[in-house]
Formats: structure tokens, sequence, C-alpha cells
């Protein structure tokens, strides 16, 4: 009896650990699931599209052409001015506008009144809420032959031009800088705000003077935020297409044609679905290649 009563007070054996992993991921299945559903599926059927010869129109059949839509693309002289010009209006609206407007921003509300960083803060905001294809439509109303600049330009008696026949790829690169600068800024501002004051303040202490602070103390400090702004900003400049197609739609000519335009314009004004999934492809692989770029620099800081 007592043995017995030995063996039931005894504890149960632990279960063993890998017992317990099918179980640990059972509540994540559900979301992997939906995952490869809806994720997975359309990418690995835009990637058999790359692949194929598939038309809108004028086809009633689809073939499989295996690399000639890629070969294409790379003998493609439209397809390598827009490869430059998405290169040039990412570096011109991401990489220099954007990133250091809102540095600029950022350091200079630290630095400013409650009333006047409220103010620009809404400012600078609204500009980011607002819808792309609506920021396009604006832009091209304030660069148009007879929109606003131009006004202004007339009544200080200044020349005026076309901005959009001229320039476009100015404009349209204004325009990005102009609706996408408050993401840096915001950035900026919560790295801004995690820097402890006495830093700064031993610093000034030792006699740095002011851009000498923020060159050796404040950029090193958030060099982080920094790749991590940089890598947003550019890929979502590279994925830019309502902006640029509401403002010029790539032209004159081809003259603002970056990749989402011109992979737009293969696609479904040329019906060329094949060609056009397949520059798609490229652009993803163009922004891979700079993620990975920013990830090896970051992780060299460390």
């Amino acid at each position: 009896m007592a043995t017995a009563t030995k063996v039931a007070a005894a504890p149960a054996a632990p279960a063993r650990p890998g017992r317990r992993r099918p179980l640990r991921w059972l509540p994540l299945a559900p979301a992997t699931a939906l995952l490869l559903l809806f994720l997975g599926g359309p990418i690995g059927y835009c990637v058999y599209i790359a692949f194929t010869d598939m038309q809108l129109t004028g086809a009633a059949t689809t073939n499989f052409v295996g690399l000639d839509n890629f070969r294409r693309a790379f003998a493609d002289d439209d397809f390598r001015n827009a490869v430059v010009l998405t290169l040039v209006f990412t570096f011109l609206s991401s990489l220099i506008g954007q990133n250091t407007l809102g540095l600029a921003l950022a350091t200079a509300m630290r630095r400013a009144s409650k009333p006047i960083r409220t103010l620009t803060g809404s400012i600078v905001i609204a500009a980011w809420v607002v819808p792309e294809i609506v920021a396009g439509f604006l832009l091209y109303a304030f660069f148009r032959r007879e929109g606003t600049l131009n006004a202004v330009l007339d009544w200080l008696h200044l020349p005026s031009q076309n901005w959009l026949y001229t320039l476009p790829i100015l404009a349209v690169s204004f325009a990005n800088v102009w609706r996408g600068t408050a993401f840096s800024m915001l950035v900026y501002s919560a790295a801004l705000s995690e820097i402890p004051k006495e830093i700064n303040e031993a610093a000034e202490v030792d006699g740095a003077s002011g851009p000498r602070r923020f060159w050796h103390v404040t950029l090193p400090m958030i060099r982080r935020s920094i790749g991590t702004n940089l890598m947003l900003n550019t890929l979502q400049t590279l994925s830019v297409f309502g902006l640029i197609w509401a403002m010029t739609r790539g032209g004159p000519g081809n003259r603002s044609q970056t990749l989402p335009v011109f992979m737009y314009d293969q696609a479904f004004n040329k019906s060329l679905i094949g060609y056009g999934t397949a520059v798609a492809l490229l652009l993803l692989l163009v922004g891979a290649v700079f993620s990975v770029v920013y990830l090896r620099l970051m992780r060299e800081e460390l």
C-alpha cells in the first residue's frame, strides 16, 4: 500500500523537448499558410510569367521563353535609360533630398520653440499624408507652364520656363522630396531625442563648436538611424509610380521614365505582360542590391 502511494505521488517525468516543438509552432501555422497563399503565391506566379511571352491582347496562347525577356531588357535602350533615370531620381530625391532635408529639419526643430515646432511639423507631415496621386497633381499645377512657380517668377521679373518639359526628372525629384521628407524628419527627431544632453554639454565644455559637435558627436550616435532611414527611403523611392505618372507620365518622350513607369508602359499600354513582369523582377533585384549594401555598411559599424 505504501509502495503504491509512493508510486502515485512520484512526479511525472518531464516531456522531451522534441515532443513540444511541433506544438510550439502550431499557432503560427494559419498565419504561415496565409502568407504562402496570398504573398508567396502571387510572387511565384509573377516569376513564372516573367519567363513567358504572356500578352494582354493579340496572343491566344502563352509560351515559355526562358530568359528571352531578360535578354530583351538588357538590349533595350529604353530600359537602360529607365535604369539611369531611376538611379538619378533615387539619388536626388532620397539619398540627398529627403535624407539631408529631414535631418536638417529635425536638428532645427530641436532648438526651435514649441509653436514653431508644431507649425513646421504640421506642414511637413501634411505633405506626407496626402495621397501620392493627389500630390502628383498638386506639383503638376505648381510646375506646369501656367503654374504657380512661373507666376511667382513672372511677378519677380525672373525668367520662367516649362519645367515639366525642360527639367522633368528634376521636377519629379523635387516633388518626391516635398512629399517624403516628413518620414526622415520623424526618424531623425526620434534618434536625436535619444542622445543624452550630458554628451553635448561635455563636448561644449571641451571647446567643440556647434558644427564639430554635430559632426563628431551627433552623427556617430545616430548612424544606425541614418542607415535604416536611407534603406527605407531608397526602397520607397525605387517604387514611386503615381507621383511621376500624374506629373509627366514618363515624358516628354522618356526623359522621366523610371523603371516603375517603364514597367507599367510595357505591361499595360503595350500589353507585354511577360516582358513587363521581367522588368519588375529586375527592379526587385535593384532594391535587393541596395538593401544588401546598406545592411553590410550597418553591420561593419557595429
